[in-house]
């Protein structure tokens, strides 16, 4: 059985930091390219960072500079670190392959608020 679990979020005031992780089961983790996702109140779910399975990376603009994707495929884990967090990257944050193929896990909440 598939499945992805989200972990790592919280309340940050901005400018905080928070490392995210996804734990992947059930899968081939290392053959796929992995992106993180994050859906605001309101708004539709969009892609933030990608990683291809060797590790070449990219970003939405609106995190570039800021957030740092990475994987550790030996256990089968995906990382997001979120540096200088601003109230606009308040959201659900969840994972996936890059083509959104898997299920959707239950995400995790980041909070960024004084």
């Amino acid at each position: 059985q598939v499945q992805l679990v989200e972990s790592g979020g919280g309340l940050v005031q901005p400018g905080g930091s928070l490392r995210l992780s996804c734990a992947a089961s059930g899968v081939i983790f290392s053959i796929y390219a992995m992106g993180w996702y994050r859906q605001a109140p309101g708004k539709q779910r969009e892609l933030v960072a990608r990683i291809t399975s060797g590790g070449r990376t990219n970003y939405a603009d609106s995190v570039k500079g800021r957030f740092t994707i990475s994987r550790d495929n030996v256990k089968n884990t995906m990382y997001l670190q979120m540096n200088s967090l601003r109230p606009e990257d308040t959201a659900v944050y969840y994972c996936n392959t890059a083509l959104e193929g898997l299920s959707w896990g239950q995400g995790t909440q980041v909070t960024v608020s004084s």
